[in-house]
């Protein structure tokens, strides 16, 4: 690893931030950067500071760690990407690693394992947890879906159930349009033109039941 290791941490639950916080304070050469909620505040942050790596959650309100993954690659190439994920999904792993990122492991990763990440991370070499890769083979199937936010998963699945927009924009306390832009996001990210097809392929994805 270099002298010193700059690293934004992104996660939106306070208590994963706080106890990756502590575990990358117990390794040496680390400088934690930043600890960031969301896609937006990481980027502002990678605007003003030099950071070789971010730590990101896959499942990010609004905009998903894959997605920032991208954003990161491609405005910031010099800087590694490690995802991180609640699931032992080897589709997180294979969107994550397709869009730039270099390592996955799963939150109840070891020490150890983080270590291993960090550090092969900024060797430039990609890798995936061992608990991932023990489950199951890292490969994706036709039925597993695309990666989406938790405000997509929750419009999905009242799409589902049937609520029109303007029904869904209440219960969620958004917009219409906002609602609107999601269906739409969800409609390309599934590869369909309406939301029947929708619904089936996310059924058939198990997205929803």
């Amino acid at each position: 690893m270099p002298t010193e290791t700059r690293i934004v941490i992104v996660d939106d639950h306070p208590v994963v931030l706080e106890g990756l916080t502590n575990m990358l304070h117990s390794l040496d050469s680390i400088k934690l950067v930043a600890g960031c909620a969301d896609a937006i505040a990481t980027m502002a942050v990678l605007r003003k500071e030099p950071v070789d790596l971010v730590i990101t959650d896959i499942n990010l309100p609004e905009i998903s760690g894959i997605e920032l993954c991208r954003r990161i690659r491609t405005a910031f190439p010099h800087t590694r990407v490690i995802g991180i994920s609640t699931f032992h999904d080897p589709a997180y792993a294979r969107e994550l690693l397709n869009c730039g990122g270099s390592c996955f492991v799963t939150k109840n990763a070891s020490v150890t394992e983080f270590e291993t990440a960090i550090r092969k991370a900024l060797q430039g070499e990609t890798w995936v947890g061992d608990l991932l890769t023990e489950q199951k083979p890292l490969s994706f199937s036709q039925q597993e879906g695309p990666v989406i936010t938790r405000r997509e998963r929750e419009v999905l699945a009242l799409i589902a159930t049937g609520f029109t927009n303007k029904e869904i924009a209440e219960k969620l306390f958004v917009s219409i349009s906002t609602v609107d832009s999601h269906r739409k996001n969800l409609l390309t990210k599934f590869g369909v033109l309406n939301t029947a097809a929708l619904v089936a392929r996310a059924a058939k994805s198990g997205l929803i039941s």
